[in-house]
């Protein structure tokens, strides 16, 4: 009796994590797929359409692949910046120049826990048409004779993206790379000081080399959270005070429409198409699936 009770004592002791990711997590997951397969608005009927709504991404209609290839951009060039400037702080605070590291690691991380909705809003007053503070000073200093409509320009709009993703993002670059920076063994420089390599050939010889791993995570990581982007382009475009701005989803031209953003406002906006909405996100779920693979093999070759 005492033997059938330790086999099941384990099972047991997990049944309120499992019960609580079936009702929470399992469930919602099968569910959402067999919306998928349906045409539905959430309240009426629900008709089975097979897989015409995966079939309907590939229709320019949906602007999944719009919506793709823009978070794409807003990764592929505010990523590499996150870790280059990331990389820089990390090794200027790891270095014995600099006082006071731990007030400035606070300070470089910090904007990476502001809620999203703060960074939107704020970056909505900062590049805002009329009273935007970057306007002003570019006024100020005589570098344009007019205010520029920052967030009324596909250009001007998706540069003021990438610059909030790379604000927001530098600071969680930076601590990976000084945990990183704090495993690498000062022997390896100091052997390599006696041998006559300088600073930034050490540098570029056995530090860079010795933080792949980092950096892949970091890669990996930067890549997934970017797909996940919603709120900060959201609020930015589609909040008051942005004119023309916020008349179509996605900003002007729909330039600044991420994979979730379409997601969202094909399943919860005016159309409400909870079928269409759950089709976007299987398909986010396999482009992030087959990043994540590509990344996971990459970083255990690295290591």
């Amino acid at each position: 009796m005492d033997v059938v009770k330790r086999k099941w004592a384990p099972y047991l002791f997990l049944s309120p994590y499992m019960l609580f990711y079936a009702a929470f997590g399992l469930i919602p997951i099968l569910f959402s797929f067999y919306v998928s397969l349906t045409s539905w608005n959430g309240i009426g009927k629900k008709t089975f359409v097979g897989l015409d709504n995966y079939a309907f991404l590939f229709n320019p209609d949906s602007y999944f692949f719009t919506s793709v290839g823009n978070t794409l951009l807003f990764v592929a060039v505010s990523l590499p910046l996150q870790m280059a400037f990331g990389l820089a702080i990390a090794s200027l605070l790891y270095s014995k120049f600099v006082k006071w590291k731990a007030f400035f690691q606070l300070v470089n991380f910090l904007p990476y826990i502001v809620t999203p909705v703060a960074v939107g809003l704020m970056f909505n007053l900062l590049f805002d048409w009329q009273a935007g503070f970057v306007n002003k000073l570019l006024l100020e200093f005589g570098l344009i004779d007019e205010g520029i409509y920052w967030l009324g320009e596909p250009m001007y709009a998706r540069i003021v993206i990438i610059l909030m993703l790379f604000w927001k993002g530098f600071g969680y670059t930076m601590i990976f790379y000084l945990a990183g920076l704090a495993n690498i063994s000062k022997d390896l420089h100091e052997a390599a000081a006696v041998d006559g390599a300088t600073g930034m050939k050490s540098f570029w010889t056995i530090t860079l080399p010795l933080l792949r791993p980092v950096t892949t995570f970091v890669a990996i990581t930067g890549i997934i959270g970017g797909f996940q982007l919603l709120e900060e382009p959201m609020l930015l475009l589609g909040g008051a005070g942005m004119g023309s701005a916020s008349a179509v989803i996605g900003g002007p031209e729909r330039c600044c429409l991420t994979t979730v953003w379409n997601m969202y406002d094909t399943a919860f906006g005016s159309t409400t198409r909870y079928g269409l909405g759950a089709a976007i996100a299987y398909g986010l779920c396999v482009i992030i699936a087959v990043f994540s693979f590509v990344g996971t093999k990459f970083y255990r070759e690295e290591s």
